[in-house]
C-alpha cells in the first residue's frame, strides 16, 4: 500500500483524529442494516449487523463474496473504518458482515464476561458460523484490537483456519499488546485516547458489576486511570489472565504470525500513534510465505485519509479489499462482476 497522507493533513495524531471525526466515511448513502442476534454456547449473545443494500440482480447473498468486518476497541458497526468497508462491499457487488464483540453492540452481555484483544475463540466461532451458511468466499478483516484477535485465531488454529476462511487481514492492529498499551498510556495519547476508552468502559464494566454482584473490586476499577489498570481490576481476570502482563503478553498475536497457513495481510502505519513502529513485526522475524506485511508511513491509527479537505476514508479499506480479492482465487472468477480493484 503506497499510502501518502494529503499535505493538508500532518502527522500521526492528525492523521487518527481528523478521519475518525470529519472525514467522509462512504462515497455513497450511509450503509443501512439488517441484526441477527447469536446465541453463544456458553448462553450469552452477538449482535451482528449484515449490509442490507445490494446490487439489484446477479448472484444471490448466499454464494457472493462475504466480507467479514471486527472492530476494535469500543468500536461497533458504525465505526468510520466500518462504514467505510460496508460501503466498498456494496459497491463491489459482496455481502458483509459486522460482527459486535460482546456488550459493543449498544446493549451489554449477559454472562460475566466481555470481549479481549486476544479473544481468538470467540473469532473462531463466528467465522465457522458464517462459513456453515455462506457457500461463496469468505474474507474476514480486523481492525484494531480485531485485528490482534483475528491474527491470533488464524496463528491458533494454523491449517484449520482455511475451513472457514479464504484471506484475512488486519489493519493498525498493536500486535505486540504490552508495547500498544504502554504508548497509549503516555503523554498525549493518555490524555486523549485513554481518557476516551475510559469514558465507555468503566460505565459499562459497571453495568458487568451490577449484573453479577462481586465480580471485581468496585473501587480498584473507580481507581484505575489507564487501561493497564483497567485490565488489571476487570480485563484480565475475567477472562482466564492473572493480571495485565499476562493478558498482554499471552493475547499478542505477533508471536504466532510464523503458524499462520491461510493469506493474510497485515496492515500498520509507522506513525501510528498507537502501536510504536520498533514494535511492528519485520520479515525476516516473521519468515512465513503466508503473511503479507504492508507498512506505510502514514496513515495515523485507523486514519489513511485521502482526498481534498475533510478527504475520505476509502482509501485503505479499497486497498485491503483489492488484496484479499486478489488472494481468493478462482472464488471470485465465477463471477465478473466482482472486481479486484
Amino acid at each position: 500500500m503506497n499510502y501518502v497522507a494529503p499535505r493538508w493533513l500532518p502527522g500521526g495524531q492528525l492523521q487518527t483524529i481528523w478521519p475518525a471525526l470529519y472525514s467522509r466515511r462512504v462515497l455513497g448513502p450511509r450503509p443501512a442494516y439488517r441484526r441477527e442476534r447469536w446465541e453463544t454456547p456458553d448462553g450469552d449473545f452477538v449482535d451482528v449487523d449484515f449490509l442490507r443494500s445490494e446490487r439489484e440482480g446477479g448472484a444471490p447473498p448466499a454464494v457472493r463474496p462475504l466480507l467479514v468486518v471486527f472492530h476494535g476497541l469500543e468500536g461497533s458497526s458504525r465505526s468510520h473504518y466500518s462504514e467505510a468497508f460496508a460501503d466498498l462491499a456494496r459497491e463491489r457487488g459482496w455481502a458483509c458482515a459486522l460482527p459486535h464483540f460482546r456488550g459493543c453492540s449498544g446493549e451489554i452481555n449477559r454472562a460475566p464476561r466481555a470481549y479481549h484483544s486476544g479473544d481468538h475463540a470467540e473469532i473462531g466461532w463466528m467465522l465457522a458460523r458464517f462459513r456453515a451458511v455462506h457457500r461463496g468466499p469468505l474474507m474476514a478483516v480486523g481492525v484494531s484490537l480485531g485485528g490482534n484477535a483475528l491474527l491470533r485465531w488464524a496463528g491458533e488454529v494454523g491449517e484449520d483456519a482455511r475451513r472457514s476462511a479464504d484471506a484475512v487481514a488486519a489493519v493498525c492492529s498493536p500486535l505486540d499488546l504490552a508495547a500498544g498499551g504502554h504508548a497509549i498510556g503516555r503523554g498525549f495519547n493518555r490524555q486523549v485516547y485513554t481518557r476516551m476508552f475510559m469514558r465507555t468502559l468503566v460505565p459499562k464494566a459497571l453495568q458487568k458489576l451490577a449484573q453479577h454482584p462481586g465480580l471485581f473490586d468496585r473501587q480498584a476499577l473507580l481507581a484505575a486511570r489507564d487501561l493497564y489498570a483497567f485490565d488489571n481490576v476487570f480485563t484480565a481476570p475475567l477472562h482466564g489472565f492473572r493480571n495485565t502482563d499476562d493478558y498482554w503478553q499471552r493475547a499478542s498475536a505477533k508471536p504466532l504470525l510464523h503458524r499462520i497457513r491461510l493469506p493474510a495481510l497485515v496492515v500498520n502505519a509507522r506513525n501510528d500513534p498507537f502501536v510504536p513502529a520498533a514494535s511492528l513485526p519485520q520479515a525476516a522475524e516473521v519468515a512465513n510465505p503466508w503473511v503479507e506485511l504492508w507498512q506505510p508511513a502514514h496513515g495515523g491509527h485507523v486514519g489513511f485519509a485521502q482526498g481534498r479537505l475533510p478527504g475520505h476514508v476509502r482509501a485503505m479499506p479499497d486497498a485491503v479489499a483489492g488484496w484479499l480479492a486478489g488472494h481468493v482465487g478462482g472464488a471470485l472468477q465465477a463471477g465478473a462482476q466482482f472486481a479486484h480493484g
